[in-house]
C-alpha cells in the first residue's frame, strides 16, 4: 500500500514538472507610449463619404490622429490596441464612452510612426484636444 501511494506521488511530481517543460510561453500585454500626437483634416479620398455612428447620414468631419508609438519589448507588437480621449473646443467628448479609438497593426521594436482616422460629427467644434493616449498589445498571435 505505501509503495503504491509513493509511486502515484512521484508519477504527479513528474507530471507537473514536465508539464512546465512542455507549456507555450505566456504572452503577456505589452504597453506601447505613444508621444507627438496632433491631427489634422483627412484627404479628400479618405472624407469621402463620412459618416456618425448614429446610424443616420448625419454631417461629419474626418480626421487623421498621427504621432508616434515607442515599443519597449525587443519583440513585433501585433495588433496594439489604442486608448485616447479626444474632446472639442467646448471640452465635451467626442467619442462619448468610448476610449479604444483604433488599433495598430504591427509595431517593430523601437518608435514607428502611426496615424488613426476618427470621424466627428461637424456639430462639435475644433480644435480637438487629444488627452491620454497610449497603446496595448501582444508580442505574438493571441488568437490563429
Amino acid at each position: 500500500m505505501r509503495f503504491r501511494a509513493f509511486a502515484v506521488l512521484v508519477i504527479a511530481c513528474l507530471f507537473s514538472v514536465g508539464s512546465w517543460l512542455v507549456s507555450p510561453a505566456a504572452i503577456a500585454l505589452t504597453q506601447i507610449k505613444l508621444f507627438d500626437i496632433s491631427y489634422h483634416e483627412c484627404p479628400a479620398e479618405l472624407a469621402e463619404g463620412t459618416v456618425t455612428s448614429g446610424g443616420a447620414a448625419m454631417p461629419a468631419n474626418c480626421f487623421l490622429v498621427t504621432g508616434k508609438a515607442q515599443n519597449d519589448s525587443g519583440k513585433p507588437v501585433i495588433n496594439a490596441d489604442i486608448f485616447g480621449r479626444i474632446y472639442d473646443a467646448n471640452n465635451d467628448l467626442v467619442m462619448q464612452n468610448r476610449t479604444r479609438l483604433g488599433s495598430i497593426d504591427e509595431l517593430p521594436p523601437g518608435v514607428s510612426d502611426f496615424q488613426l482616422r476618427i470621424t466627428v460629427p461637424a456639430s462639435q467644434p475644433t480644435p480637438l484636444k487629444l488627452k491620454q493616449f497610449k497603446a496595448a498589445g501582444f508580442t505574438g498571435m493571441v488568437r490563429r
